[in-house]
């Protein structure tokens, strides 16, 4: 079970904009990640692979924009959605 730990802190102007740049960038991330696994369903009833993700937008802006290890989670977590929703599918 996952837990969530909740951080208040007295943000100025410039660190409230470097945080929406890394929220908004993961946001646009995890959206790619969707579309992408999304058209490979529907197209060629296909589901998305761990590490298809990461090697299809090794190049893409939104992956360079953010740490190299939280923009593998994120599409790492998009693959594990896919899954999911295979397995819940099939019952």
């Amino acid at each position: 079970m996952y837990g969530c730990q909740q951080h208040l802190i007295k943000a100025d102007y410039d660190l409230k904009s470097i945080l929406e740049f890394i929220c908004s960038g993961s946001h646009k991330l995890t959206n790619c990640g969707i579309y992408y696994g999304r058209q490979l369903f529907f197209k060629a009833q296909k589901i998305i692979g761990k590490y298809d993700l990461e090697k299809e937008y090794k190049s893409n802006k939104h992956v360079s924009a953010l740490y190299s290890q939280a923009a593998q989670q994120i599409l790492r977590f998009v693959a594990e959605s896919f899954k999911s929703f295979k397995e819940l599918n099939k019952k």
